[in-house]
């Protein structure tokens, strides 16, 4: 299962901009080319947005923020949406430069910078400037915190994710799943598993997490659970078709435990499982798999040739 955001449990909707804003003074300058990773990021910032109506109202310490000044900010959000990223580009920074002191305002120039334009080491001073306003904003707090992650400063990312989580975030899934990425990334693999397990506790029935739980207790040399968790996250895509790389991970277990025909069993289904789009390396890691394999015995399924001139 490629970890793409479709697969992550992120809701459809997400807040309008403008809602009870605060302030910051004009940020730094900022490249005006989005990169191909705009579009995921944005994915990404929807499972962060509550579908709320903007308000005028203070809130977390943020300054209102005026009707006129929302408006302009659904339209720097529709722009986004749309694709045209120099143009949000250019109003977002026109709206810093006529607003320094709604921080609602300098969030939104982080979030069009880092996540659209995929350049989070340009957005990180934006969201620094906008805590400097409003320290209780949570959710400038959780993209700062994500922006620390991209740029692979794990340990302060981690340090974030904990004082939002012990300060009651109502995003618990996204916490959870970020916080172990990061831990993760710093090799604190049970607590990794740890906050997997409590993300799914957020949403049982998700195949990603499930394999992410997985990958992290074969880390910690716990493969029965592994396995337990690979084969429920099969078993939950069974009515979308099977996923060849969560059949792929479960095959190398299998085989670990001397369940050869097992795994030989998972290699050649997730051959046949193959779906146009796949990296190639997934296919190329089946069939060495396979051929790894001792034989089959006599009249125990198709030989590792025949299945590895399969293309799927």
């Amino acid at each position: 299962m490629t970890k793409d955001d479709d697969k992550l449990p992120t809701p459809e909707h997400r807040e309008p901009p403008g809602g009870g804003d605060s302030d910051l003074p004009p940020g730094p300058a900022v490249s005006s080319g989005a990169t191909a990773a705009g579009a995921k990021e944005a994915r990404e910032a929807a499972a962060l947005r509550k579908p709320t109506r903007p308000d005028t109202g203070e809130r977390n310490g943020r300054e209102p923020c005026p009707p006129e000044v929302a408006e302009r900010l659904r339209e720097l959000d529709h722009l986004r949406r749309t694709g045209r990223y120099a143009s949000a580009l250019a109003l977002a920074q026109s709206l810093a430069t006529a607003h320094p002191r709604l921080a609602r305002v300098l969030m939104e120039v982080a979030m069009t910078v880092g996540i659209w334009g995929g350049a989070p080491a340009e957005a990180l001073p934006w969201f620094e400037r906008a805590l400097e306003l409003a320290p209780g904003h949570r959710t400038t707090r959780l993209h700062r915190a994500l922006c620390l992650a991209r740029l692979g400063r794990h340990g302060e990312a981690v340090a974030e994710f904990d004082a939002l989580v012990e300060g009651g975030y109502r995003k618990a899934l996204v916490l959870h799943m970020k916080r172990a990425e990061s831990l993760e990334a710093l090799g604190r693999h049970a607590e990794a598993e740890r906050d997997w397990t409590l993300a799914l506790a957020e949403d049982a029935d998700n195949p990603w997490l499930l394999q992410q739980r997985a990958t992290a207790r074969t880390r910690l040399g716990r493969r029965d659970e592994a396995l337990r968790d690979l084969t429920e996250a099969l078993a939950l895509q069974q009515g979308d078709g099977v996923d060849p790389e969560l059949l792929h991970e479960r095959g190398l277990l299998r085989a670990q435990a001397g369940d050869v025909e097992g795994a030989r069993t998972d290699f050649q289904t997730g051959l046949a499982a193959l779906r146009r789009g796949d990296p190639p390396a997934l296919a190329e890691a089946l069939r060495s798999t396979l051929q790894a394999l001792p034989r089959p015995r006599e009249g125990h399924g198709s030989t590792a040739e025949e299945t590895g001139r399969r293309d799927g």
